[in-house]
């Protein structure tokens, strides 16, 4: 995959627009993904995953051939989700938890026809618990369990994109790991 990766950039430099759809079809799954775990929301994952591509596409001429492009566009990534957290502001959403509740949101003052099935109800409940959990985390926590678990990236990988010695990438995940696990306890 790498390699039609890489002729792809080449094509996008040469100025083939449609050659960097296709790499955005290859990776903007897992580009949200990424988002969304950092930030815990659906529309900002989106804005922002967008946000990484359209950076990727503008500095393509930066980019080191000899390198991994995922490595390359998931560290734009992560960085534009570090700037998201530390600029956020209050957002309303339906999605958003409504404060003051157990977890409640916008969407369940809507009325539905539709109950949803008792297995689905408590397997959406544990994921939110746990992402809420992972939302918690110090931001240098978070996005090496991020990367680490949900993303599955190798610990070069997130030495690469986050710019940090392996040793310290270890240290953080074996830190965050903890600090999930006394999170977690309490649920």
């Amino acid at each position: 995959m790498e390699s039609i990766v890489k002729k792809r950039i080449q094509q996008v430099r040469k100025g083939d627009q449609d050659a960097f759809g296709e790499i955005v079809e290859l990776f903007k799954d897992r580009v949200y993904h990424v988002c969304f775990r950092m930030l815990g929301n659906r529309h900002e994952a989106e804005d922002i995953a967008q946000e990484a591509f359209i950076r990727a596409y503008t500095n393509i001429h930066t980019f080191d051939i000899d390198r991994k492009f995922s490595t390359w566009l998931f560290r734009i990534a992560t960085n534009l989700c570090i700037d998201r957290i530390r600029k956020k502001k209050p957002d309303y959403y339906l999605d958003a938890e409504v404060s003051g509740t157990d977890g409640l949101t916008m969407y369940s003052q809507v009325e539905t026809d539709d109950p949803l099935p008792e297995e689905e109800v408590e397997s959406m409940e544990l994921q939110e618990s746990i992402q809420k959990e992972i939302s918690r985390l110090p931001d240098k926590y978070r996005s090496v369990i991020v990367l680490k678990y949900i993303e599955e990236l190798s610990l070069k990988e997130i030495s690469e994109i986050l710019e940090l010695p392996i040793g310290t990438v270890k240290t953080r995940i074996h830190r965050g790991r903890e600090a999930l696990r006394k999170q977690l306890r309490s649920i």
